[in-house]
């Protein structure tokens, strides 16, 4: 590296800015690792985690340079200790494990675990009063209100790692809420964006985990393709920034350069842009309030020459309709939502239903939830979990 640059790296983060990786396996933590390789010298390891793949893991933190390293599967130990063995670097097994390494000292605790399960470790890291850069949707659309309660409890602050979250966290700058007239996410529309509704219902897993923009791991992508992804970001974001769900929107951008837009009071519009690359966001994440320089594509809009936007078709898309109901609702029904959702896409890309009936199923579970339970959010991390595995089994045996 450039003598001048590295010198600049070290004045903005501050050389060996402690951090933890939970999902260091996963699309963002590979990404996260680019980031820290391209800065050397300016971030540790403490501790990183992951789900099942104990050998990747392995080679993760060898090349991270971790002191402890934790698999969730207790079936991946095996191929974590073999993969560690001689490196002095400690290894563990099991939720337990991965709650440890949340818990390790750090400036920054990276939360990329995908799924419910992110949820527990991402908020015991939260409550030590931790940083947290959150990449897990699940965490916010399960337990909105008990992150951001935890957050302002601890003094601490959620910096959103989402592409689109991060975008509106840049534009919006110093500007206040209240001074803000609406907040638009935008989506790619996914592989199916020009299909017709029949041949959507027909689409087969691998044509749907064809996205043209991002690559990301199988369930965030299915849900990219039915827009599902786009009704969690709007829970996530009614959550981080504070913003009533009636000043939240989404414009359909095939070309993935505006990640989100804001409108204020006053009529000015201020856009987040850069190149789909997740290394963008984690890079202001991992500095923040600084930057860190990245080896990411730079933004040509000439060589582009133009960018469209498409109002959502819920017709063809009935998920993102489904989750917006669903954050109107309130209460326990965005836990509820995920937890169908995740059957749901399993069920899909096990071959068991199509692709159409992935909104079918949620919307049903989520109906037959409004009858049935309690609608008040969940006050706990216990109780979050168990309105989770209570909507799975309730999605489980409508799917049955």
């Amino acid at each position: 590296m450039i003598p001048q640059v590295q010198s600049k790296l070290e004045a903005a983060v501050g050389p060996g800015r402690r951090l933890v990786i939970l999902g260091a396996t996963g699309s963002i933590g590979q990404s996260t690792a680019d980031v820290i390789d391209g800065a050397p010298g300016s971030f540790s390891v403490e501790a990183i985690a992951g789900g099942r793949d104990g050998a990747g893991l392995a080679r993760m933190a060898i090349r991270l340079g971790a002191r402890f390293a934790a698999v969730w599967d207790e079936a991946g130990f095996g191929d974590l200790k073999a993969g560690l063995a001689g490196t002095g670097i400690k290894a563990g097994a099991g939720p337990a494990a991965v709650r440890e390494a949340a818990l390790h000292e750090s400036d920054l605790v990276v939360g990329a675990i995908s799924g419910a399960a992110g949820v527990e470790p991402t908020h015991a890291a939260l409550a030590a009063g931790r940083q947290v850069a959150l990449a897990n949707k699940e965490c916010l659309v399960c337990a909105g209100d008990l992150f951001m309660r935890t957050a302002a409890e601890q003094g601490t602050r959620l910096l959103p790692m989402d592409s689109e979250h991060n975008a509106i966290f840049q534009a919006l700058g110093t500007s206040r809420i209240d001074e803000v007239e609406e907040m638009i996410l935008t989506a790619s529309g996914g592989p199916f964006r020009t299909w017709e509704a029949a041949r959507i219902a027909a689409a087969t897993p691998e044509q749907a985990l064809a996205h043209p923009n991002w690559s990301m791991g199988p369930k965030v992508t299915i849900d990219s393709a039915s827009l599902m992804n786009k009704g969690l970001e709007l829970i996530e974001a009614h959550h981080i920034f504070g913003i009533p769900a009636t000043k939240l929107g989404v414009l359909v951008h095939p070309q993935s350069i505006v990640h989100g837009l804001v409108t204020f009071a006053d009529g000015a519009v201020v856009a987040g842009m850069a190149c789909p690359d997740m290394k963008v966001p984690i890079a202001h994440c991992l500095g923040f309030p600084d930057r860190v320089a990245t080896v990411a594509r730079r933004l040509d809009l000439a060589s582009i020459g133009s960018l469209t936007f498409e109002k959502p078709d819920f017709d063809r898309f009935p998920a993102l309709r489904v989750a917006m109901h669903a954050l109107e609702q309130g209460g326990a029904m965005p836990t509820i939502l995920n937890a169908a959702n995740e059957v749901a896409v399993a069920a899909f890309l096990e071959g068991r239903i199509g692709f159409m009936e992935i909104a079918r199923l949620v919307e049903a579970c989520c109906e037959a939830a409004a009858r049935e339970t309690n609608s008040r959010a969940p006050a706990s991390v216990a109780e979050a979990l168990e309105i989770d595995h209570m909507s799975r089994e309730r999605a489980r045996s409508l799917l049955n």
